[in-house]
């Protein structure tokens, strides 16, 4: 999904009669940071950029060739479908079977979006509206929240961090909300939090819907980055998901597509529909080459997948260890491209949107504080293991150089 510091989050403060869903967007907590991180990057500082879930690294070779010869037809320069064309679903459905054992038909329970995030949005479009409202996984991603917003649905903030009792959470808003919720948003491996589940969450999870009449969206966008020997099950391997609810993929992280924008919405066919025709009023589809290119990165480059998981890995583990000598309290995830971690003392004090400035302002380190994912978020910050190794060891020496404890400090 595209990062939710490039979210243009409006200030509830306009001069103009903009619409009333404008205003229920709240500021933009990650501004402050951008400005600074801008600034610094103008007057010529080597800001280490933590902060967004943003690849460095570039698409296999294999990718980008079969790009430049698909961008040589004329006829890919014309509009394309919204829902993909054929031959892409039905990699798209070839894939769900390999990996996770899962029939989709590609014509009717696969379509292709802009980017998982459009499709997330549009899909809160398709299926709510005024009077509806949607369980979403707190810490926030962004996006999980304000696109239920701008569809004019109420949002159900629930911890996420313990995956049992975010179930059960689930249970008692249905048992003890009228109306009852009408979707449930999940998302894992999760961002911020990089909590992980096992497939039997999902047997539950589906067990919930059909009990209480939800639908469930997942947001599946780090898949592919896991470590460890762990691997992430799929919400539509469940039994009966493809009753209840749809699963979003994209290209952007484990093939190293972000730029491309290219992503899939997969499962209950009647819900995949609903965002064709929304998708069909929207937009003319993808352009055309960069999914002949995506056919051949589904069809050939799984090993390039697991070589950047396993570069994830090694990144992780020096940023980890890094931080840990430091003193530094968090567990070392199993999946994703970030680390969680929690802000040391006595800096903790300080709020996590103050502590990110300082470690931008005093050791050129940019990364996500946890307020800006909600309030379940603060005290907490989000690293990006997007830079390679040496920068991250170098992010973590300026991390330790400015935050060394003074005696002023603590007295």
């Amino acid at each position: 999904m595209r990062s939710e510091s490039e979210v243009p989050f409006a200030d509830a403060s306009f001069s103009i009669p903009v619409a009333e869903r404008l205003t229920r967007l709240p500021p933009y907590l990650f501004g402050k940071i951008n400005k600074l991180k801008y600034e610094k990057r103008v007057a010529g500082v080597d800001v280490i950029d933590l902060g967004m879930g943003n690849p460095t690294d570039a698409p296999d070779p294999l990718i980008q060739q079969k790009l430049a010869e698909a961008l040589q037809d004329p006829r890919n320069h014309r509009y394309s479908v919204s829902s993909g064309i054929g031959n892409l679903r039905k990699e798209v459905a070839k894939r769900y079977f390999k990996k996770y054992g899962v029939h989709l038909d590609p014509d009717s329970q696969v379509i292709a979006t802009i980017g998982s995030k459009e499709g997330f949005s549009h899909m809160c479009l398709a299926l709510m509206g005024p009077g509806d409202a949607a369980i979403v996984p707190s810490p926030t991603f962004p996006i999980h929240t304000y696109a239920v917003v701008l569809a004019s649905g109420s949002v159900i903030a629930l911890d996420v961090r313990d995956p049992e009792k975010f179930l059960k959470n689930v249970a008692y808003t249905c048992e003890h909300l009228y109306p009852k919720p009408k979707v449930v948003i999940v998302n894992f491996p999760h961002n911020p939090s990089a909590t992980v589940v096992e497939a039997d969450f999902y047997v539950d999870l589906v067990a919930l819907a059909k009990r209480y009449g939800f639908l469930v969206i997942s947001d599946f966008a780090y898949a592919d980055i896991c470590f460890d020997g762990y691997k992430a099950p799929s919400f539509l391997a469940a039994p009966g998901a493809l009753d209840v609810g749809v699963e979003f993929t994209t290209m952007s992280k484990g093939y190293s597509m972000a730029g491309w924008r290219i992503g899939f919405c997969c499962g209950n066919s009647e819900m995949v529909r609903a965002l064709g025709t929304i998708k069909g009023y929207y937009d003319y589809g993808i352009f055309q080459a960069i999914q002949i290119a995506a056919i051949v990165a589904i069809r050939h480059c799984d090993a390039a997948v697991e070589s950047l998981a396993a570069e994830y890995q090694q990144r992780r583990d020096v940023l980890c260890e890094g931080l840990s000598r430091l003193g530094w309290n968090l567990k070392r995830p199993r999946a994703g491209m970030f680390v969680w971690a929690e802000i040391p003392e006595p800096w903790k004090k300080m709020g996590s949107i103050d502590f990110a400035m300082k470690l931008l302002d005093e050791g050129g380190v940019a990364v996500s504080p946890g307020r800006g994912f909600s309030e379940d978020g603060e005290g907490c910050l989000r690293l990006a293991i997007v830079e390679n190794s040496h920068r991250l060891r170098q992010a973590v020496r300026e991390i330790g150089r400015c935050t060394k404890v003074s005696t002023s400090v603590t007295e």
